[in-house]
């Protein structure tokens, strides 16, 4: 049984949620972190850790370990457009501890989180335990949750981080805004021939449109299609989807017969939303339970895990000094609404103006469009796209109190 009134039940064990457990319980709080699964180990598809979540990390002290672990580093980005490869981005120049994008299984960042968070007695792991249901007060506030099978554990605030299908955004009644995308993709991976490798690079022709990222011995693949012709893909069979593969990088031909059953390829259905409030009294919604990100720039980690260090500065000194964290949910959702709707906005605009097109061209495509001939011929102009792909917007410092850490 789960027992002992919390200062804080997190639900959901992703980036969001472990980091703010982290978080919280580095600053002396009582915190459960709920996960349904028994362990992490699933299909996370990006694992994209961007320089502003290596760089909280720095600001924990916690970089060289988290660097142990297994991983490849992307420091630049390309397109492969009309014969011609152009760079388009360029992380290198940031002016962080670790410029690079570390292409990490996030399997291993989450073990990594939960070893640092159980150094503090105040934190504890529930795996298979699944949230289902708030429980409320006399004065209908939230005081705690109940799990799948029938345990209630009581909380001075819940922290719904329980993902882009929210179990629990949708018993507070929190409003939601469909923003809406324009595809899917199919993930899957292929072994990288020897002597073949490079960052992450993208290839383009009419129609059609994939991802390709360096994991070491391995491609990574994200290949975008038309959302609602997921069906119309499958149908078509296997050889008829390798085949168009194939037509995208040649070089890769053979690599692509690895690819013997639809069972290798997993589709994510993409999705572009947010709260239009994170908060209700004793509740907030953090990470992708408050806002689904695109896949474009692979940003979604990296800003959950900004929502849950904004949280833990906001309402972690004062809940640990005994205040009401309810007056101050409104401004964790203030400070992170603005870089929310502007990464969002710039999300939208590559969908509508790029990809949506690319997907319904039928002209083959003879050189590569302006954006890519001047990101290309000119270095310093792809330290843009870097910073805003990079670090995003509303970058936050780690301000949240931090208590020596002791034995349980």
């Amino acid at each position: 049984m789960l027992k002992n009134r919390r200062d804080i039940v997190i639900v959901g064990g992703g980036p969001a949620g472990m980091m703010a457990g982290l978080l919280f319980a580095r600053s002396g709080l009582k915190v459960a972190v709920l996960e349904k699964h028994a362990d992490f180990l699933r299909d996370f598809r990006g694992d994209t850790v961007h320089p502003s979540t290596l760089d909280l990390f720095h600001q924990l002290g916690m970089l060289n370990d988290l660097l142990e672990l297994p991983h490849s580093r992307v420091n630049e980005a390309s397109i492969h457009i009309a014969g011609r490869q152009m760079k388009a981005v360029d992380f290198r120049y940031l002016p962080v501890a670790a410029p690079y994008i570390a292409m990490m299984p996030q399997w291993d960042l989450l073990d990594f989180i939960a070893a640092r968070a159980k150094q503090y007695s105040g934190f504890t792991l529930h795996m298979e335990t699944e949230a289902v249901g708030l429980l409320y007060d006399q004065a209908e506030r939230v005081c705690g949750v109940e799990t799948k099978d029938g345990q209630r554990l009581e909380a001075k605030l819940v922290i719904a981080a329980d993902g882009r299908r929210s179990v629990l955004r949708d018993k507070a009644e929190l409003p939601l805004r469909n923003i809406g995308a324009p595809m899917d993709v199919f993930w899957f991976r292929v072994d990288k021939p020897r002597g073949y490798g490079g960052d992450v690079f993208g290839t383009v022709q009419a129609g059609r449109f994939m991802v390709m990222i360096d994991r070491r011995d391995y491609y990574q693949c994200a290949f975008v299609f038309n959302k609602g012709q997921v069906d119309a893909v499958r149908a078509a069979g296997l050889e008829a989807f390798r085949a168009g593969l194939r037509s995208l990088v040649p070089d890769l031909s053979e690599a692509f017969n690895q690819l013997t059953s639809w069972d290798q390829v997993k589709m994510l259905e993409v999705a572009l939303d947010r709260l239009e409030r994170w908060h209700r009294p004793g509740l907030l919604a953090i990470g992708d339970a408050a806002h689904a990100m695109s896949p474009i720039g692979g940003v979604g980690i990296n800003v959950a895990i900004q929502d849950a260090v904004t949280a833990a500065n906001i309402l972690a000194g004062p809940m640990k000094s005994g205040e009401d964290p309810d007056p101050l949910l409104k401004y964790v959702y203030a400070r992170r609404i603005g870089p929310v709707r502007r990464m969002q906005a710039l999300q939208k605009l590559a969908q509508d103006r790029v990809i949506a097109p690319l997907l319904r061209r039928t002209k083959p495509i003879t050189k590569p469009f302006m954006a890519l001939r001047l990101l290309n011929s000119m270095p310093w102009l792809r330290r843009l796209p870097g910073r805003v792909i990079g670090l995003g917007f509303g970058r936050e410092a780690i301000q949240s109190p931090e208590i020596p850490v002791s034995p349980k």
